[in-house]
């Protein structure tokens, strides 16, 4: 496709690049901002741009912040004895669209998968077991996608906090197998999470 200008190219180029945007999309979402004026390309761009200059990962639990500390991680009223360790931040924002869930999260930045050369030494696995370590955690909830990677980072974290005799669960696998966390409805995922089972090694 021939572009009426090299930088509505690049910019179209630039939304490509995003997951789940095909070109027909870009060009849309270009043309759109081309009409917007001044002030609204300066507000959008400002807002792109504070996503890497001002985001921070919260020190305790890994989640996305403005602070060292998350929103969920400083909020005295969640219950801090229970932990949900999940995959992405995309997984955080699932379960809290649930409003079912009210301790605090844990979040890895991935899965055990040595097909695509990720290892336990490059998740957030050692800072879980100094949280329940040094903490006063109760239970150890897993919500990650019923994958045979979830399935082995759950059983390689669970040996891993074996020693601490913390309560492990995993949500209940009303989940199908295969499927991705955050792609699972507000409902089914809500009652996975009520209805949490222990995990045997």
């Amino acid at each position: 496709m021939e572009y009426p200008s090299v930088a509505i190219q690049k910019a179209v180029e630039a939304f490509k690049s995003l997951p789940g945007i095909g070109n027909k999309t870009a060009v849309r979402l270009v043309l759109h901002l081309i009409k917007q004026n001044e002030g609204k390309l300066q507000e959008f761009e400002g807002a792109v741009s504070a996503l890497r200059t001002e985001i921070k990962y919260c020190t305790t639990c890994h989640n996305l912040s403005d602070n060292d500390t998350c929103s969920v991680c400083a909020n005295p009223r969640r219950e801090h004895s229970r932990i949900c360790v999940v995959q992405d931040v995309r997984d955080v924002l699932a379960i809290e669209s649930t409003s079912q869930y009210t301790g605090v999260y844990h979040v890895l930045g991935g899965v055990i998968s040595p097909m695509d050369g990720v290892g336990p030494d490059d998740l957030h696995i050692a800072s879980l077991v100094n949280r329940v370590k040094n903490g006063s955690v109760d239970e150890v909830i897993f919500a990650l996608s019923a994958t045979m990677e979830g399935d082995t980072t759950i059983f390689y974290t669970s040996k891993q906090l074996k020693e601490t005799q913390v309560k492990i669960s995993t949500i209940a696998k009303g989940i199908a197998v295969g499927g991705e966390l955050e792609y699972i409805d507000e409902i089914t995922l809500g009652r996975s999470l009520l209805a949490r089972v222990p995990f045997e090694i």
